[in-house]
């Protein structure tokens, strides 16, 4: 308690009061905050040479956000299949979406970078993952699950809304394959016939033929290969 009450009166009462509004609880570890909200960008060095910077915490981030959404639609919709609580559950997890909830969470303002508004991509999304791997080292697990469930999604995530938005299997694949730094690759030809054409992809990941699709368009073609492949990547057990 005096901890908290000291912090009040500090210098770092508004960045405290900042994560409380976030939250909706005191924080304990201020600087677990600090360092999600820290873009590599703006990266610091500590006493022992380190870089101080939110990539880890991301990537910590990445794994508990995964698993709580999987436990929220596992509770929730104890009638969907496992291929259909798989596709909710990317779809909630897509990058994009992800940015967007940083936005409405108001993470952008409180995030630290050296990148100009203008070369901005997705790295208040990265944020809002750092963040939650922070909510989970100062509040452990169920800390976490009750600011997913209370502040992110009972607020912001309509799964009915959600379920009806058509997935973009091809940017959810290159954001997997990017994700482990492997190779991806597509091979799209046209077929033309004397009656109509038609465009035949095929998706390789390190080498390796993961899926083969058909549509009148090459992208129609490249989302039925990326789909599949991404059926393949789920069976095997990966998480997406």
């Amino acid at each position: 308690m005096m901890k908290h009450i000291k912090l009040l009166f500090s210098k770092e009462k508004g960045f405290y009061n900042d994560i409380k509004q976030v939250t909706g609880s005191m924080p304990g570890n201020i600087n677990l905050y600090k360092k999600a909200l820290r873009h590599r960008s703006a990266s610091i060095v500590d006493d022992n040479g380190r870089k101080i910077n939110n990539e880890r915490l991301e990537f910590l981030g990445d794994a508990i956000l995964d698993s709580l959404i999987a436990e929220y639609l596992f509770s929730n919709y104890p009638n969907e299949n496992e291929g259909n609580l798989t596709k909710l559950r990317a779809k909630i997890v897509n990058r994009e979406f992800i940015n967007d909830l940083a936005f409405k969470l108001g993470l952008d303002k409180l995030v630290v970078t050296n990148i100009s508004e203008s070369s901005v991509t997705l790295l208040y999304g990265d944020a809002f993952e750092a963040f939650i791997g922070a909510v989970f080292l100062d509040k452990g697990y169920k800390g976490a699950r009750k600011f997913v469930f209370e502040k992110v999604i009972k607020p912001f995530v309509n799964i009915e809304q959600i379920r009806k938005v058509e997935s973009n299997y091809k940017s959810l694949l290159i954001e997997w394959v990017q994700k482990r730094k492997l190779n991806l690759e597509f091979q799209t030809t046209e077929n033309t016939g004397q009656q109509s054409s038609h465009f035949k992809s095929i998706v390789t990941i390190d080498r390796v033929l993961y899926g083969k699709g058909y549509g009148e368009s090459k992208k129609m073609a490249e989302q039925d290969a990326s789909k599949l492949a991404l059926e393949k990547i789920n069976k095997e057990g990966e998480n997406l």
